[in-house]
C-alpha cells in the first residue's frame, strides 16, 4: 500500500510520455476476431470521437508542455547520451514490464505468453545484466505486451469514447481504467524500489521514452490532432488482436518491423 500512494505523484510525470505513445505508424487492422477486438476507429469519426471540440483543447495543452517542457529534455538526452547506452535503458525499464506482461497474460488466458512473459524476465535479469541486454529476444523470446486494457478488450468490453486527457494524452475509458489498474493494482518489480530511489528512475523512462519517440514524428501528416488519434485507435486494435492480419499501406515489411520494434 506503500507504494501505492508513491506513486500517486508520478502519474502526471508519466502520462506526459503518453502524448506521443499513439505516434506510432498508422496501420489498418483487420480485426482476427470481430467479437473481441476494438473496431471504433473504423467508424466515422463523429462516433469514434464524439467530444472532439474538447479533445482538440487538450491536445493543444499537451502539445505545449511537451514543446516547452519534455520534448527539449528528450532531445537532449538524446545528443549527449550513447546509441548502446540509451538501448541498454530502453532494455532495462522493458524488462520491468515483462511482469505486467505475464499477469495480463494469465488474465487472457495465454499460456504461451506468459511463459514467454517469464523466460524474457529470467534471461534478462540474470543473463542480461539486469535487463540492460536484450539476451531474450537473441534467445527468439520476442516481447509481446500486454496490459489490463488489452485484458478488457479480450473479454469483451467496449472501449467508449475517444479522449484526450490532460497530461495522459489518447485513451477512452477502457484503457484509462486498464492503465490505472496496471498501475496501482498489479504487482510490479517497481515495488522492489525505494523511495526516492523510484522517483529518479521514474523520471528516467519518461525522458528515454519520449526521446525514443522523436523519430516518429517524421511519419506525421496532415492534422495532426486527427493522425494522433488514428494512429492510437488502430496501435490499439493491433495490440488487442496480437498483431494479426495486419495490411499497412504506409511502408513496406522492413519499415513496418522498425515501427513496432520501437513501439
Amino acid at each position: 500500500m506503500r507504494h501505492v500512494f508513491f506513486r500517486l505523484p508520478l502519474l502526471g510525470a508519466l502520462f506526459a510520455l503518453l502524448l506521443f505513445a499513439g505516434i506510432a505508424k498508422a496501420q489498418t487492422v483487420q480485426p482476427a476476431n470481430p467479437d473481441m477486438a476494438d473496431q471504433t476507429f473504423e467508424a466515422p469519426a463523429s462516433e469514434v470521437d464524439p467530444y472532439e471540440g474538447w479533445n482538440r483543447k487538450v491536445y493543444r495543452f499537451n502539445e505545449t508542455i511537451d514543446n516547452w517542457f519534455l520534448r527539449p529534455i528528450a532531445k537532449g538526452y538524446r545528443s549527449i547520451m550513447p546509441g548502446f547506452a540509451d538501448r541498454g535503458v530502453t532494455n532495462f525499464f522493458n524488462n520491468l514490464t515483462e511482469i505486467r506482461n505475464f499477469a495480463n497474460s494469465i488474465f487472457q488466458l495465454k499460456g504461451e505468453a506468459a511463459v514467454v512473459a517469464a523466460g524474457r524476465f529470467t534471461y534478462n535479469t540474470v543473463f542480461g545484466l539486469g535487463g540492460f541486454i536484450d539476451v531474450a529476444t537473441m534467445f527468439e523470446l520476442p516481447e509481446r505486451p500486454e496490459d489490463f486494457g488489452q485484458t478488457l478488450g479480450y473479454w469483451g468490453m467496449e472501449s467508449g469514447p475517444y479522449l484526450m486527457l490532460p497530461f495522459l494524452g489518447p485513451s477512452n475509458p477502457r484503457d484509462f481504467g486498464g492503465f490505472a489498474t496496471d498501475f496501482l493494482v498489479l504487482p510490479s518489480a517497481w515495488d522492489l524500489a525505494e523511495t526516492p530511489d523510484v522517483y529518479y528512475a521514474r523520471a528516467l523512462q519518461v525522458v528515454d521514452k519520449r526521446a525514443d519517440l522523436i523519430p516518429a514524428e517524421a511519419f506525421m501528416s496532415g492534422d495532426n490532432y486527427t493522425f494522433v488519434r488514428n494512429a492510437y485507435l488502430q496501435r490499439r486494435a493491433y495490440l488487442i488482436n496480437d498483431g494479426r492480419t495486419v495490411n499497412d499501406p504506409f511502408a513496406s515489411d522492413d519499415d513496418e518491423d522498425l515501427m513496432l520494434e520501437d513501439f
